[in-house]
């Protein structure tokens, strides 16, 4: 995959990314228990082995000792990343998953180093993006965060402290850069969204962010432009738009039309949906 992209001129970073509670026991070693910070349920239902949905799981909260095991595993999947062609890595601290799980108090419960204050919710982000930088480096790691989310059962009440202080911290290691999902897109995998009376997390967050700033999120041409004219990011990402306009970047240049694209085929198996749409007709 990293080889057929590069030949094409592109570059390419893995996402590493670790579901925590959103997850089945189907899914665990012996039919175990998800892991999680906190025996806190996800309020819905999550993917079985058989590609079913059933009701999530009362997960089973990890150990202290258990965590420096959770940190490595990273280091080591970006590693492996780096060593099979990638460009580099983005940790996935957003949408609900595990990373995010021990970030916001609704899911962390916990009362040792893990717990309780921002500083100690915060600890195993930090602890996984300074592993992920020591095994390929700074400038070969992004990191991201959706403040304002609420995918997956996430939110936290009051997301300015806490993700302020995460970001400023982020902000030491010179990453490559942060990644923030905007509010109005939370949850947007799932089902269409567009919340309203919501921030805008990049404009909220670009002060405190000295590198690369990517947003994503319901962008369209007009919006994406808006965005990176008005300085609040560098980059914006496309996700459901690129599954059906293989050459998106194309017509967004010449202002083309976007054809829509396939929801049902979201997470499945097999090229429907994600590689048979055709690219524009040239008259």
């Amino acid at each position: 995959m990293a080889d057929a992209i590069h030949k094409k001129g592109g570059h390419v970073f893995l996402q590493l990314w670790h579901v925590g509670r959103v997850s089945h026991s189907s899914l665990q070693p012996d039919g175990d228990a998800p892991r999680a910070p906190s025996a806190v349920p996800m309020a819905g239902k999550v993917a079985t082995a058989a590609g079913e949905r059933a009701p999530a799981e009362t997960p089973r909260p990890l150990t202290t000792d258990e965590i420096p095991g959770i940190v490595s595993a990273y280091a080591q999947a970006a590693r492996n990343a780096v060593e099979a062609g990638f460009d580099g890595v983005e940790i996935h601290a957003a949408n609900g998953y595990l990373l995010e799980q021990f970030l916001q108090s609704k899911t962390n419960q916990r009362t040792d180093a893990y717990g309780g204050s921002i500083e100690n919710r915060c600890r195993i982000v930090l602890e996984v993006t300074q592993a992920v930088i020591k095994a390929v480096g700074a400038k070969r790691t992004g990191i991201r965060l959706s403040p304002y989310g609420v995918a997956n059962d996430s939110g936290e009440t009051d997301p300015m402290p806490l993700y302020s202080h995460l970001i400023r911290e982020l902000d030491a290691f010179g990453l490559a850069y942060l990644h923030l999902i905007e509010p109005r897109a939370s949850g947007a995998g799932q089902r269409e969204v567009d919340h309203q009376n919501v921030p805008s997390a990049a404009k909220l967050f670009r002060p405190m962010w000295r590198s690369v700033l990517i947003a994503a999120g319901n962008f369209r041409r007009d919006s994406a432009e808006d965005m990176v004219l008005e300085g609040h990011a560098d980059a914006i990402a496309f996700g459901r738009l690129f599954t059906s306009n293989p050459d998106l970047p194309e017509r967004l240049r010449i202002d083309a039309p976007l054809t829509p694209y396939n929801r049902a085929t979201f997470y499945t198996r097999g090229p429907e949906g994600y590689t048979d749409f055709p690219e524009m007709s040239v008259a």
